[in-house]
């Protein structure tokens, strides 16, 4: 006896995205409050900024080797864990995901100060909690950066991500300012409650959203986890702009991986940098990202969004160059941070347009997995990078290291220079779903001459 298939049941409808006056974002609660939760926990990040490596380098004496050690166990989870956290937040809402990984690095942070309390914090304990609250950050990045297409219209998204650019800056300065005062007055592993409350606050703002989200649909919901993030890398590699832009981050990461892994190390130690001059550094250049941010709408429409993104890259490498012949002294810190302001107002303006381009293009069913595989290449870089930077430090010094970095970033110029998206002169309209999926219209549509067509696969680059 043949069993007569159960009809597939019906998604409940679901409204679309707030259509908000682009002029009135500030007012529109939900968004408000997403932005206001994800600014706090990068103002707390920014303060962990400061205190880790002071916590690593200084008061837990640790080697080249062993700040190598941290940074890629830090940074390994993006690799193991983007493209399932990515699939979870297109088969999940995407609201518990993010609270539960803001509660996860509230505990895990807490467990610092704790330790040391007792006198039983170990630089193991550190790396420990790195790996665990670098896990939870993947898991809340991937439901978060998908969730905002939840929140407002795909023509408002640059405007939003902009917004957000710009105060995430703001909050970067305020938090590395922060930690180099609570690192001096409190010390390194205390200035870390500051980071924990920031990721409560950004759990309780979470928690008043009211946004009905898109239901998964029929088929997505009974595949398997395995099927859906397949789907999710072909879906990105299939699309000219989605994979341009995918190993153009994926290569600008390596390359500030490499950078990153031994800056601060190089820092501290060889420029002799204070906890007062390290924080100030970092939160005065943190201005330049704000700056890029807020200035990218602007920029792209006048210049368009390739030339934009192309310029920043190409710029990129030359801010390094204070870097690689500095010595001690203040003249030396100024001009290493006015140079990292530079640097960080490229990658804002980069950063947010490309997102935007990305989130635009991309269907909603897959917003999430689009953002995974982009996470997964970017962030899953840097722990390759981690042991090459470390190596190469304790063989030839740290400013080789910070030399091969610098030659790396000419790798994703060249990337985007090859490409299609170079001379992209306008925001995209959205693509179709391969699936067969019509994307979300848009509630204010471009005028036709503003309008630029992607490039499909098969194109001339």
């Amino acid at each position: 006896m043949t069993a007569t298939p159960e009809p597939t049941p019906r998604p409940a409808p679901v409204s679309a995205p707030e259509q908000v006056d682009p002029r009135a974002l500030w007012r529109h609660r939900p968004y408000v409050l997403y932005v206001a939760g994800e600014a706090l926990s990068v103002a707390g990040s920014s303060v962990s900024s400061v205190a880790v490596p002071y916590l690593a380098v200084v008061e837990l004496n640790a080697s080249t080797a062993q700040v190598s050690a941290l940074v890629f166990l830090s940074q390994l989870p993006s690799l193991l864990f983007a493209l399932h956290a990515g699939a979870l937040a297109d088969r999940h809402p995407k609201r518990p995901l993010m609270i539960g990984g803001d509660l996860v690095c509230v505990i895990v942070l807490l467990a610092l100060p704790l330790a040391a309390a007792f006198d039983w914090l170990t630089f193991q304990q550190l790396v420990a909690v790195a790996f665990v609250q670098a896990t939870a950050g993947v898991v809340h990045d991937a439901a978060a950066i998908a969730y905002l297409p939840t929140l407002l219209d795909r023509s408002l998204l640059q405007q939003g991500n902009s917004r957000i650019g710009g105060l995430f800056s703001l909050s970067a300065t305020a938090g590395s300012s922060l930690g180099a005062v609570l690192v001096s007055v409190l010390g390194a592993v205390h200035a870390l409650i500051a980071d924990a409350l920031s990721y409560a606050v950004s759990a309780w703002c979470t928690t008043r959203i009211r946004i009905t989200e898109p239901p998964s649909s029929p088929r997505t919901g009974g595949a398997r986890l395995r099927t859906e993030i397949a789907e999710g890398v072909r879906y990105v590699f299939a699309e000219t702009t989605l994979r341009t832009l995918t190993l153009t981050n994926s290569t600008v990461s390596f390359a500030l991986g490499v950078l990153n892994t031994v800056w601060a190390l190089y820092l501290l130690r060889e420029l002799r940098f204070t906890a007062t001059a390290f924080g100030l550094v970092m939160g005065a250049a943190t201005l330049g990202s704000c700056a890029g941010a807020l200035l990218a709408p602007r920029m792209t429409r006048r210049f368009g969004p390739g030339p934009v993104m192309l310029a920043a890259l190409i710029l990129t490498p030359l801010t390094q160059i204070p870097l690689l012949i500095a010595s001690p002294g203040r003249s030396w810190q100024i001009a290493i941070g006015a140079a990292l302001a530079v640097q960080l107002f490229c990658a804002a303006a980069a950063g947010t347009t490309q997102r935007s381009i990305r989130q635009m293009i991309t269907t909603p069913r897959l917003q999430g997995r689009m953002q995974a595989v982009s996470s997964w290449l970017t962030g899953g870089s840097r722990p390759f990078a981690a042991p090459l930077a470390g190596a190469i430090g304790t063989l030839h010094g740290v400013r080789s290291a910070l030399l091969v970095g610098t030659v790396l970033l000419l790798v994703p110029v060249a990337v985007l220079a090859l490409s299609p998206v170079r001379s992209l002169r306008a925001l995209p309209v959205p693509s179709p779903d391969p699936a067969g999926n019509p994307p979300a219209p848009a509630a204010v549509p471009a005028p036709a001459h503003e309008r630029a067509p992607l490039k499909k696969e098969g194109d001339m680059l």
